[in-house]
């Protein structure tokens, strides 16, 4: 339950004033420590004790505030990243441009950052207004307006349990609204994936764009072309393994960004929206997310295998029609389809020999006959190739009756399993080849004896 809607958000020009900020006392929030991660507190009471300021801030406090269970729990505190992880003995410095420390408890590790100030000079900046250098330390208010969105910029106070808002996050979160901090068209050119974050948290948290945010995704897109595809990698992670695939990509597709991180696939399906190649994609987001919902685990590799099926599918069908046989052909498809899609967004190859697997079985599935059944069967990555062929049956490709057929065989004894491959057509089998007797050879007439 959030409180009341107790401030007006801030305008722009507001931004780096010394206004006071909101303070939100304990009794007027819902946030309890009960809810929060203990190692989060060891270490937010850690530093409170050794002198320094000490804050939950971002996602976490937004999602205590919603009533949502956080993933992860960040802090930030006036301490350098030197003294915090001297504070911890189970802490690791990271980072290049601006050091964090990671202090670890187990599998469970909280991210520790310095407050942070804006770029201090114009070289900072590039040609396109992105940030390039981000190294410098600040005070909590400067650390506040420097964030993305005013729901991410709110800090919970360990020394008294109250919250505080310098940007007008509060009133944004009671309201339902995402909004950038800033000069939304500045804050984009910054950094280009706030855009992805912005619609990612429009699918996760049920949240709205205000006017002035969404007005200018469309426009600079384009800007996510010279994102490092090893980033856009872990951002689309974030995107479609975090239970809101199928509407984060109604979003992508609706706001015109999904051209930029699935070029061919986005070509195919907007010339054939209600493909079955589509409907596969559809399907597999929706399957995707309920696996999620279930605690079941997704894998990134089946994923990517969906997402460039309608690459891979066209590509094969052409080399096919170049009259080259079906498996090299499909070899070809795919070789094509992965190295244009790491050029744009970088999949690690243990992800892309895997989706590999995944299509050429494919064909392997619909070959049964002799040993060639049990041979698939024992094929490492059969059970996701088996589960790719449901989700083409799912999606309307005529392979029903191919689905049902593995889904029985994998389940009945193996005296049953022979039956069923008895069962199955005979296998037309080629036309033995005569074999050409070799031309018999004139016999060379043998030369006379000569005689003296």
């Amino acid at each position: 339950m959030l409180p009341p809607n107790t401030s007006s958000h801030p305008q722009k020009d507001d931004i780096a004033s010394t206004k006071a900020p909101l303070v939100i006392s304990r009794d007027q929030h819902n946030i309890s420590r009960s809810h929060m991660s203990p190692q989060a507190l060891k270490v937010l009471y850690g530093l409170k004790d050794a002198g320094f300021e000490a804050f939950l801030v971002g996602g976490c406090v937004r999602d205590l505030l919603l009533g949502m269970t956080p993933k992860d729990f960040d802090v930030a505190t006036n301490a350098s990243p030197e003294q915090v992880h001297q504070l911890f003995r189970k802490s690791r410095l990271i980072g290049r441009r601006f050091k964090l420390v990671h202090v670890g408890f187990g599998r469970e590790v909280i991210e520790v950052a310095t407050f942070r100030a804006p770029p201090e000079a114009v070289e900072d900046i590039d040609h396109q207004g992105r940030i390039v250098k981000d190294n410098v330390f600040g005070t909590l208010e400067q650390d506040a307006w420097r964030r993305d969105f005013t729901v991410n910029a709110l800090y919970y106070n360990i020394r008294d349990f109250s919250i505080v808002d310098y940007t007008g996050g509060m009133a944004d979160l009671q309201a339902g609204k995402i909004r950038l901090i800033g000069d939304v068209e500045t804050r984009f050119r910054e950094d280009p994936v706030r855009m992805l974050r912005a619609l990612r948290f429009v699918a996760k948290l049920g949240l709205t764009l205000d006017d002035e945010t969404e007005r200018y995704i469309v426009p600079l897109a384009k800007l996510l072309a010279d994102i490092p595809p090893a980033r856009l990698f872990d951002e689309m992670l974030k995107l479609y393994l975090t239970g809101k695939a199928s509407v984060t990509h109604q979003l992508l597709t609706q706001y015109g960004i999904v051209e930029y991180l699935l070029p061919e696939t986005s070509e195919i399906l907007e010339a054939a929206p209600d493909s079955t190649a589509a409907r596969v994609i559809t399907q597999a987001l929706v399957n995707t997310d309920k696996r999620i919902e279930e605690g079941k685990p997704v894998t990134p590799a089946f994923l990517f295998a969906a997402l460039l099926w309608p690459t891979v599918e066209q590509k094969w069908a052409e080399y096919q029609n170049k009259k080259i046989p079906p498996i090299p052909a499909l070899q070809r498809a795919a070789m094509d389809a992965i190295s244009q899609q790491v050029q744009r967004v970088s999949v690690p190859k243990r992800f892309t020999l895997v989706a590999r697997d995944i299509w050429q079985l494919q064909i392997k599935l619909t070959q049964r006959h002799g040993k060639r059944a049990w041979r698939t069967l024992a094929q490492p990555k059969f059970r996701a190739g088996y589960d790719f062929l449901l989700l083409r049956a799912e999606a309307g490709e005529p392979y029903q009756d191919l689905a049902d057929w593995w889904t029985s065989f994998q389940e009945v004894k193996e005296s049953e399993q022979q039956a069923m491959v008895a069962a199955l057509a005979p296998e037309k089998k080629r036309p033995k080849r005569r074999r050409r007797r070799p031309s018999a050879r004139k016999a060379k007439p043998s030369p006379e004896p000569k005689t003296s």
